[in-house]
């Protein structure tokens, strides 16, 4: 439980610096350049979740059940995965309609995403893992959005009549939908059961 505890500190504690120490980043950045701060970053959030893979792989070994989810949770938590993997590819393809609406598809892909793994799992190690991963991203969102109505105003102040906001593209959203669901079934069907060693249909 140690090693997991410890990946989650230093990876999402890498993660949560624009939630809790935006102007300690900035600083730093200018301090000690923006290449430099990133290899930092990378380096810690790497050994984070090093760590977090090894601590939940060995937790995994001895469970501690709290509570024994309805099968019918497993089912819910399939479907939330379909909406996760469409929002996570969402974050890579430009213009689609989930961006340009939701501006931080990636933070509410890791929500759904963890909210689906707390409703289909009951032991301690996955409340704590998934838990932390959502608390995390409801966080994130919150922060994230704060910055963009911050820098709506100052672009309201400014009048920078060129600073059109994106459109979205049905096209892209389309294919956005499309790699999505093959992304979707790609985990479901294949890599779930592969990788993690259980399928999330049985």
């Amino acid at each position: 439980m140690t090693w997991l505890i410890l990946g989650l500190v230093l990876f999402l504690g890498a993660h949560s610096t624009r939630i809790f120490a935006e102007g300690w980043r900035t600083k730093s950045i200018e301090a000690w350049g923006e290449k430099p701060f990133k290899g930092v970053y990378a380096l810690v959030s790497l050994l984070g979740f090093y760590a977090l893979i090894v601590g939940y792989a060995q937790v995994r070994l001895e469970p501690v059940v709290i509570w024994q989810p309805p099968i019918a949770t497993r089912h819910i938590s399939v479907l939330l995965m379909l909406f996760a993997s469409i929002l996570l590819v969402a974050a890579y393809i430009p213009a689609n309609h989930f961006k340009v609406r939701l501006r931080h598809p990636m933070v509410l892909s890791v929500k759904v995403w963890a909210l689906a793994h707390l409703l289909s799992n009951g032991n301690l190690a996955d409340l704590i893992l998934f838990g932390a991963f959502l608390a995390w991203s409801v966080m994130n969102f919150k922060s994230a959005r704060a910055r963009d109505r911050i820098q709506a105003e100052t672009q309201a102040q400014v009048s920078d009549e060129s600073a059109q906001p994106a459109l979205p593209k049905t096209s892209a959203t389309l294919i956005t939908v499309g790699v999505g669901v093959v992304l979707w079934g790609l985990i479901t069907f294949v890599l779930h059961a592969r990788v993690v060693g259980v399928s999330p249909l049985g």
